[in-house]
């Protein structure tokens, strides 16, 4: 498992403050069902809240891990969540896709 004060971790902060957001890391928020949920970055500006997972893996995403942050962004109110890592598998784009979910890779935080 990875840390996650992980190196892409911090370059996703740097960006997500570049454009103009607010970082909290490690945010820990409660969801309707009452379940606590671990996000690795709340990002917030004017009145615009996201959650943000970032998987510094060494493998491709799947559209599972996409699926639990989609519905654990739900649960607590919050749409339109971010994950950020290497790569991501096509199923997983698409749902993203379809979902609103922006999904954003290591060449797009350098690119930024």
């Amino acid at each position: 498992m990875v840390d996650s004060t992980s190196a892409l971790s911090e370059k996703a902060a740097k960006y997500f403050r570049k454009k103009g957001y607010r970082v909290t890391k490690d945010a820990v928020l409660e969801g309707n069902s009452g379940i606590p949920r671990k996000f690795d970055l709340l990002i917030a500006r004017s009145n615009e809240q996201n959650v943000v997972k970032v998987l510094d893996w060494n493998r491709t995403v799947g559209i599972n891990v996409i699926i639990n942050l989609d519905k654990a962004s739900e649960d607590v109110g919050l749409r339109k969540p971010f994950g950020v890592s290497e790569k991501f598998s096509s199923h997983a784009k698409a749902y993203a896709n379809r979902r609103g979910i922006t999904l954003l890779t290591k060449r797009d935080l350098r690119k930024y």
